[in-house]
């Protein structure tokens, strides 16, 4: 393949779709590539319910989002992709090559389309590849631009607010009876029951958290549907507990946990929100590995360390490394990690 580490484009595609914590940490790619290509324009192609937490992103120029409800007809489809392929790009970078990808990039003429080593039956759409990295989950992603002579040194997530949505932030904590820095986040659900830690124990950590900081208050999250599982742990929390009455937006979310002390959850997006906005978080792992922990004191990954951990299985009879790993093996973490964040704020 010929040496692309010179390369000035200056019309840059980067492709990734889903899913949102996906594209959360794409982040740190679309940050290196703009300071790689600082003269370039760098446009993004990602799906509709992931395009808000690019908004206000300093890094990209203008988002192209597939809503797959709009884009049922076939031909009405293709045209979409036409449309962006036709774009005059002279580099894109495929993180994921997804079908809608592929066929973006099929109606290309970019001199360069770059991607992780792709199967033989896709190879004839890229010019250049890259053998994809072990490790946290930014870091494989950012393997990627290896060929353009780029690599990760630790670059975090990243999601930019406005002044009006900071302030948005500060007025609803207050609105719920929270302050800002005594409270934290608490994301109790998850679509796979091998990765729900059960609302029990979420609900035992946070009276733990209590006993040693007694004004501190847990905001339950909660996305679509998963309202009732909020509301279990809330009910098994008693007082401390805070729900609101409306689910937040992905911006919301992530606005108000950028004034938590400190983000608790499965290992779903939330926590790539909280390291986005540089709130420490402590994460319970079930069938998932670290490889979604950003490397940092300030963000925890915990498991039960059975033999079968990592198993990636979607389903499971005991669950035993959820179900007998208890609140008390991770007390001991949580209040660390608050400590970090309040010493923080006294500098």
């Amino acid at each position: 393949m010929k040496d692309i580490s010179n390369i000035q484009p200056k019309k840059i595609l980067a492709c990734q779709l889903r899913q949102i914590g996906d594209v959360v940490l794409a982040t740190p790619s679309f940050r290196l590539l703009k300071e790689k290509f600082p003269n370039a324009k760098l446009d993004v192609l990602t799906e509709k319910k992931c395009a808000s937490v690019l908004e206000n992103n300093p890094h990209i120029n203008h988002v192209w989002t597939i809503d797959k409800n709009a884009l049922k007809n076939p031909l009405k489809a293709l045209k979409y992709y036409r449309e962006i392929g036709k774009s005059d790009y002279d580099l894109i970078v495929d993180f994921q090559q997804l079908p809608r990808c592929k066929w973006v990039i099929r109606f290309s003429n970019a001199p360069v389309r770059l991607s992780f080593t792709p199967p033989w039956y896709n190879r004839h759409l890229y010019t250049h590849w890259s053998t994809p990295l072990n490790g946290y989950a930014a870091k494989c992603k950012a393997g990627v631009l290896r060929p353009l002579g780029i690599e990760w040194n630790g670059e975090p997530p990243e999601i930019f607010f406005t002044d009006e949505e900071l302030k948005w932030a500060e007025s609803f904590i207050l609105s719920q009876g929270m302050e800002a820095y005594r409270f934290v986040t608490v994301d109790p659900s998850h679509r796979r029951i091998t990765r729900k830690w059960p609302e029990r124990h979420f609900a035992g950590l946070i009276k733990l958290i209590r006993t040693q900081h007694t004004n501190l208050k847990a905001f339950i999250l909660y996305g679509p549907s998963e309202l009732p599982v909020a509301k279990e742990v809330a009910r098994l929390t008693g007082d401390g507990a805070v729900i609101s009455d409306s689910m937040l937006s992905l911006r919301e979310m992530a606005a108000v946990q950028s004034m938590a002390a400190l983000h608790i959850g499965n290992c779903s997006s939330p926590r790539h929100f909280a390291v986005a906005v540089n709130t420490p978080t402590l994460t319970i792992h079930g069938a998932t590995g670290f490889g979604w922990r950003f490397p940092s004191d300030e963000h925890v990954s915990l498991d039960k360390g059975l033999p079968c951990r990592s198993c990636n299985k979607n389903h499971c009879e005991t669950r035993e490394c959820l179900e007998e790993f208890y609140p008390e093996e991770c007390i001991d973490e949580a209040l660390r990690l608050i400590k970090i964040k309040l010493r923080s704020l006294e500098k």
